[in-house]
């Protein structure tokens, strides 16, 4: 018998996936300067970025980051329970529960992170974990560490997800949703699920990586926008490294929780704590989100403006109100035309296709930020109406 190579089985699928014209690659950034990104020796206003508010470059962030890492050093050097756990986390931590109005809060490394360690400590073989259909593939991956039984939803519909509790009435449940989803923008119906979860007796986590520091009263997000208090949504994640322009997530709700994540998950008792110069760097971040309003005022007038402009240039957009502005493209390859011929009017704007959405549903990704002005907005819609236009041309060409 002739066992399998894997690094071979690797190589086929990989050439199997350039075979079929999805094959992705890696691009070096060579420099960054506000809105505008360097690639290839060509400079591109960028609408690829998560940093919503234009806090990355911030100098408040770098004076705090440069401040603490004179204090404590560059690294954390040991996990959190083993001495690497220092008054900038702590600081932090107490700073996020606060403002996302939940009891405690606890620090991981990475959004990832997060949610497969807390899927990891709350489910188990027998207990059932239902999604929506266009969770983030860590939700999806958590679900699947823990051993449960995932079942999915149709998108954004309560009564499916209704249908999918009530399957299994017998079983502990964690119901989870991204809380704005990162391919669509659009918002999940929380008050909605978090009705349901309370009738159906299943615990509400939403993960709330792109509505932090965009939505809600303070910027707390999209459970703040809804209203929704501890009690109805019991585990809230969301991530450092987009609108506050740092690295890392935060999982908060109650005590009860967060004390049962120190014992149980994984994913934060076996890794090494962030760099406590990146929790100072954070700690600056999340005072100018709460409180600099104006950068949430003008992402929702560049939002407007961009919407406006696409509808009436006839640039086919999906329906968000969210700095993420999906143009649906359809073909992969289309897609792919269109992002080129954007990057050769100077716009970074890469295509997104499957696997990370599904066939037929390839997009340019638009994402705004309040480092952009209402003259860039301008100038991308001109080329994103050139782009699709030729995008359809090349296509009835080939076909």
């Amino acid at each position: 018998m002739t066992r399998p190579d894997l690094l071979q089985h690797l190589g086929a699928a990989q050439s199997e996936r350039a075979r079929q014209g999805l094959l992705r690659r890696l691009r070096t950034v060579e420099s960054v300067d506000g809105a505008r990104v360097v690639i290839g020796a060509k400079t591109l206003l960028n609408f690829a970025s998560n940093d919503y508010l234009g806090l990355a470059q911030h100098s408040a962030l770098q004076e705090g980051l440069i401040r603490a890492a004179r204090q404590w050093g560059v690294g954390a050097s040991a996990a959190h329970l083993l001495g690497g756990h220092r008054e900038e986390h702590a600081a932090l931590e107490q700073q996020l529960a606060q403002w996302t109005r939940r009891e405690r809060a606890l620090l991981f490394s990475t959004g990832y992170m997060a949610n497969l360690g807390v899927l990891q400590a709350l489910l188990g073989e027998t207990d059932l974990c239902v999604q929506d259909k266009l969770n983030h593939a860590c939700l999806l991956d958590g679900a699947r560490l823990a051993g449960c039984e995932l079942k999915r939803y149709v998108h954004c519909d309560v009564a499916s997800a209704q249908r999918q509790l009530q399957s299994r009435p017998e079983r502990a449940t964690l119901l989870a949703s991204d809380g704005v989803f990162s391919m669509d923008g659009d918002v999940a119906p929380l008050a909605e699920l978090a009705a349901l979860c309370k009738t159906q007796q299943a615990t509400l986590m939403v993960d709330d990586a792109h509505g932090i520091g965009v939505l809600g009263d303070e910027g707390a997000g999209s459970v703040a926008a809804t209203g929704l208090a501890q009690d109805e949504v019991p585990v809230l994640m969301a991530t450092l490294g987009k609108a506050l322009g740092v690295a890392g997530a935060f999982v908060a709700g109650s005590a009860t929780l967060i004390d049962g994540l120190v014992q149980f998950a994984r994913a934060h008792v076996y890794t090494t704590a962030m760099p406590p110069a990146l929790a100072a760097a954070t700690r600056a971040a999340v005072d100018i989100a709460r409180f600099e309003t104006w950068r949430r005022e003008k992402l929702q007038r560049l939002i407007a403006h961009f919407r406006h402009g696409a509808i009436e240039r006839g640039i086919p957009l999906l329906v968000s109100h969210t700095p993420i502005q999906p143009v649906l493209i359809g073909a992969s390859r289309a897609a792919s035309v269109a992002a080129a011929k954007l990057e050769d009017e100077g716009f970074f704007v890469p295509a997104i296709r499957p696997p990370t959405v599904a066939q037929g549903q390839a997009r340019l990704r638009v994402a705004l930020s309040a480092l952009h002005e209402e003259a860039d907005i301008e100038r991308l819609l001109n080329a994103l109406a050139r782009a699709v236009a030729h995008a359809r041309r090349a296509m009835r060409k080939d076909s």
